[in-house]
């Protein structure tokens, strides 16, 4: 088997991704049908599996005894109906409204490495039977004999909202939508372009696996997007700001509006009077909050059991060794309510769960899936994601943040003689295995004599994230996650992430500023 180390990049604000690997052989099968796709505008029921399609029981039953006819150790059904609402205004004029609904069932089965999978968009029987079949074609074995009844796990209540997505009307979004470009246009006279991008998702899914066990999920996900572009001159600049949550419709108040609109601004307009920093190896502090995904690109991923099971991670030996600084302590928690990447269960069914990837300095935990737990001999971590029923899962980030350490922001930024502030970023490329990064800062600051003294844009940063991660000389206490709309590119599937840092200083990284 060979792993394929490409560069990969990270999501935001509509950015392209890209990472390529092989994984364990897989047989992908996809059979497609006109499935009775309920309007756009209907009410959502509470389970649209059974309510729509009679996937009862029985049902499953059948279909789960056709997956596993011929051997497995382990299957599921993971059926899915998404209806997503995006909507964009450009200059006063909406562009583009669209609602759409997605639904379809993935069929899984699991023979030591080796994954069978299939899908179909067609939830009749003999579509889901022919795609049960396709999936189970790997195995050579003996039939398993299926869950004879199921059992139905407890839902959690990360993000239970009393007005589901599917509730609310396009009328009552555009005022929101509006507020925000009024806003920003109204906040500077340079200000030449104002967009806004909104998008709601009422989710729902259904795992059913081989232990007989049903859970359901319904997962709100919503995003509010400005961007802004202004003009001095022959000057053009442009910056822009979103936040994202599982969150509900109430959750758009004026004040988080306007802080949109603000900061989409102040970004863009500090753009004007910032400069390139001095190239060199220089400390750089890690501003609280966008700066985790750093974090989580050139640290997070390495922490991944696949890439560890497969000896591609440099961590792939690292357990119980140091790390990191004693103060330094990084989570990846799917437990925190309404955040974007917020897990009540995974795609396999497994609960969500805060994993302690390293404590006091010392790497304790992987993230794992299904797979990667069974061979190290440890539970699942409630990481097993999948981009849609098209997807194999696969272990994944869900939040990923550090802890607050013993220092302060004023500390931090007194103890640096000549440095930098990473503030925002555009983009990053990391290499998997060994975490060498490179990442665009698209505001920062200057910081010269332990003083904050100027704006700076343009500049890279370029390291190794298990070496930075070592040279990590001070960790602030003002930790938060980002509320930006982060997806995360693994494997050509993207999911929603969230991450997070307090203030941190790295003693030194490669600066790629005006002397480059």
């Amino acid at each position: 088997m060979s792993i394929d180390l490409s560069r990969r990049t990270l999501l935001q604000a509509g950015a392209s991704g890209l990472a390529v690997m092989t994984l364990p052989p897989a047989l992908v099968g996809c059979a497609k049908g006109a499935a009775p796709l309920a309007a756009a505008t209907d009410p959502l029921p509470p389970n649209p599996f059974l309510s729509w399609f009679g996937v009862d029981e029985a049902l499953l039953q059948r279909v789960m005894t056709e997956l596993t006819a011929r051997g497995a150790d382990a299957a599921d059904l993971y059926f899915q109906h998404a209806r997503t609402t995006r909507i964009n205004l450009e200059d006063g004029i909406i562009s583009q409204a669209v609602s759409s609904v997605d639904q379809g069932v993935g069929l899984r089965v699991v023979i030591g490495d080796q994954t069978g999978y299939a899908y179909t968009e067609d939830l009749s029987l003999d579509a889901m039977l022919a795609a049960a079949r396709t999936a189970a074609s790997i195995a050579q074995g003996q039939a398993i004999v299926p869950p004879q009844a199921f059992s139905y796990a407890t839902p959690g209540e990360l993000y239970r909202l009393s007005l589901p997505w599917s509730d609310v009307g396009i009328d009552a979004k555009l005022p929101k939508i509006e507020r925000v470009a009024a806003k920003a246009r109204a906040l500077d006279p340079a200000v030449d372009k104002v967009s806004v991008y909104w998008s709601d998702v009422d989710e729902r899914v259904l795992i059913a696996n081989l232990a007989g066990v049903i859970v359901t999920d319904r997962r709100p996900m919503t995003r509010v997007w400005c961007s802004v572009t202004a003009r001095k001159g022959d000057q053009t600049q442009s910056g822009a700001s979103n936040v994202a949550a599982r969150q509900s419709f109430e959750w758009y108040t004026d004040e988080r509006l306007d802080t949109v609109a603000q900061e989409a601004v102040d970004r863009t307009m500090r753009l004007f009077d910032a400069r390139r920093p001095p190239a060199g190896e220089l400390p750089v502090v890690l501003a609280a909050g966008a700066s985790g995904i750093l974090l989580h690109e050139a640290i997070g991923h390495g922490m991944e059991a696949d890439f560890n099971r497969k000896g591609v991670s440099i961590y792939s030996d690292m357990i119980g060794k140091e790390v990191a600084p004693e103060f330094v302590t990084i989570i990846d928690s799917g437990t925190v309510p309404n955040e974007r990447g917020a897990l009540n269960v995974d795609d396999e069914g497994n609960p969500g769960h805060e994993t302690v990837l390293v404590e006091d300095g010392v790497l304790t935990s992987y993230l794992h899936d299904g797979i990667s737990a069974k061979h190290y001999g440890v539970q699942p971590t409630g990481s097993g994601r999948r981009e849609s029923f098209r997807h194999t899962p696969m272990p994944r980030m869900t939040c990923t943040y550090m802890k607050d350490g013993p220092h302060t922001r004023d500390e931090i930024i007194a103890s640096v003689d000549k440095g930098i502030i990473a503030e925002t970023f555009t983009n990053g490329q990391v290499q998997i295995g060994a975490g060498d990064y490179t990442f665009y800062i698209k505001n920062g600051w200057l910081i010269e004599g332990g003083k904050v003294t100027a704006p700076i844009k343009d500049c890279n940063i370029i390291g190794n994230g298990p070496e930075s991660l070592r040279r990590v000389t001070m960790v602030a206490n003002d930790g938060r996650l980002d509320t930006g709309g982060w997806t995360c590119g693994k494997n050509g599937q993207r999911v929603p992430v969230s991450q997070g840092l307090p203030t941190v200083l790295v003693s030194s990284m490669t600066v790629g500023g005006e002397d480059a």
